[in-house]
């Protein structure tokens, strides 16, 4: 039998035993596994640095209402006693920023007021009678429920804001202020009654003998990893959920707080049984931070994104909270921070004063002095970590270059993102060389107003490149294939949204509206 030469080089091939391969020859695809794995590896270290940020942040927004959210309304209500003696002057009673002071006070007051007739003992004991399936059920219930309420929420308030502080002159379009400020009160106080379930249904896997309730719970979190790990996910997609972990994180510990003063008040505030607490509250934050390290650093691999895209996030949200600082700032800082991570302060500030005032009995000038001191000691605390976050907010703003966008105002932003001009055509059409591909890419991503074509400039330099198997054998189709990839490029990352631009807090599909 005739064989030609190439049957005759696999016939004389060496035994298994024996025989070798050369790793070099598939340089560049080991190169790209190697790297994945580092890139697996800095996660952890990358994603903690953003938790860590977001979290004070979200501690920032939270102090707000119980520090300088009381003395603002304090300014506002003096202002308005003291105007008949001053004289009448200007279109305005009081500023805007004042008039949404004085209603977000007085949701607390009505929706605390309100919380009074919800007793949370029974409540307590009602979801103890139930099964441990029929709670999990409730459980996951309860956490879409809050999701949705928390996506609502932030436009309920936002139209209450914009309701009450629109200009006059105006021709009015809206239901009016009474309404918008009562369909606030009513989705405060049953987004305060969720949370207060939430954190009854959690009390409950605490005290329970065999624990059964806690674990099922906690491996809740590891069905998360499913839902999320095998999806597509581009840039933006993963600073949402990013945003939406960190405000996850916080509520929990937030919960377990509460957690632990109902439970130590039961027990007569015996520090003995703070450590038969302590295991269960170490391992619910564990398998937080477990859940969300795995899920990140395997939606990174699936999706080639790069660890340095966390500091990227961070730097977004710096830029909000570095931006809401300046005088003329467009909102309030507690509102940023709402519509970045879906954190409304409220609902939560509302059901921890009620825990705190139904667990603690304040009776004597002794007891009414020590409440002064311990205001006293919050005010510092907001006072240091807005200091500390302004710092290093000012310090990853610098880093990413984004310190003239500061100062740029509203009218500098572009009337429409679908029609760039000319110039910005002839800028992004043809570019020369490796540094200013760098410089494009670093202002697409740092933008506060960016264009579609810079997002899509940004996107393109990132293609993946060819391994050396495929070079090899498919050398003389580069030209033509790059061309094709770029057209392909250009259709599909033309509808990105720059990170600065994204204030919408979204749960379907973390897909971006």
């Amino acid at each position: 039998i005739a064989l030609n030469q190439t049957e005759r080089r696999i016939l004389i091939q060496p035994p298994l035993l024996t025989r070798g391969y050369f790793l070099e020859h598939n340089e560049a695809k080991y190169t790209e596994r190697r790297e994945k794995v580092y890139t697996c590896m800095r996660i952890p270290k990358e994603l903690e640095k953003l938790m860590i940020f977001g979290f004070f942040l979200c501690v920032d927004a939270f102090l707000y209402v119980f520090t300088l959210l009381p003395l603002r309304v304090l300014l506002a209500l003096l202002r308005l006693l003291t105007l008949p003696c001053c004289g009448f002057s200007g279109s305005r009673l009081l500023q805007p920023a004042q008039v949404c002071d004085m209603l977000r006070g007085l949701i607390l007051v009505l929706c605390f007021s309100m919380m009074h007739y919800v007793d949370y003992s029974m409540m307590y004991h009602l979801i103890r009678g139930q099964s441990v399936i029929k709670l999990y059920i409730i459980y996951n219930m309860l956490e879409v429920a809050d999701r949705l309420f928390s996506s609502f929420g932030q436009d309920i308030l936002d139209a209450l804001y914009w309701t009450a502080t629109e200009p006059k002159e105006r021709k009015r379009d809206s239901i009016g202020v009474i309404p918008h400020f009562f369909m606030a009160v009513f989705y405060v106080f049953l987004h305060a009654i969720l949370i207060m379930v939430q954190a009854s249904t959690l009390n409950v896997a605490f005290n329970s003998h065999n624990k059964s309730l806690l674990t099922i719970m906690m491996s809740n979190n590891f069905v998360e990893i499913k839902g999320s790990v095998f999806k597509k996910f581009e840039k933006n997609n993963l600073f949402q959920m990013s945003n939406s972990d960190i405000k996850e994180r916080f509520t929990s510990y937030v919960l377990l707080l509460i957690v632990c003063l109902r439970n130590m008040e039961q027990f007569s505030w015996n520090p003995d049984h703070l450590w038969v607490l302590f295991p269960d509250v170490f391992m619910v934050v564990t398998s937080e931070v477990a859940v969300d390290i795995i899920k990140h650093a395997f939606i990174t691999k699936f999706n080639d994104i790069t660890a340095d895209v966390y500091s990227e996030y961070r730097a977004s949200l710096a830029f909000d909270l570095v931006s809401s600082r300046q005088k003329n700032a467009c909102t309030d800082y507690s509102d940023s921070v709402a519509r970045r991570m879906g954190f409304i302060p409220l609902p939560l500030a509302v059901l921890l004063i009620r825990v705190v005032m139904s667990s603690i009995k304040v009776q004597g000038a002794l007891s009414y002095t020590c409440v002064f001191l311990f205001y006293l000691g919050l005010v510092t605390l907001k006072v240091l970590n807005s200091i500390v976050l302004l710092g290093k907010s000012c310090v990853y703003v610098k880093r990413a270059n984004m310190e003239d966008k500061l100062f740029e105002g509203p009218s500098a932003a572009p009337s429409t993102a679908k029609s760039p001009s000319k110039a910005d055509q002839a800028r992004y059409r043809k570019p020369s060389g490796k540094t200013n591909t760098t410089h494009h890419c670093r202002a697409s991503i740092l933008n506060v107003r960016s264009t579609h074509v810079v997002a899509f400039y940004d996107n393109i330099t990132n293609v993946p490149q060819a391994t050396s198997s495929q070079f090899c054998t498919e050398c003389w189709f580069n030209s033509e294939e790059e061309e094709a990839q770029g057209a392909s490029e250009l259709k599909h990352r033309t509808s990105n949204k720059d990170l600065l631009e994204i204030d919408r807090f979204t749960i379907c599909g973390n897909r971006i509206d």
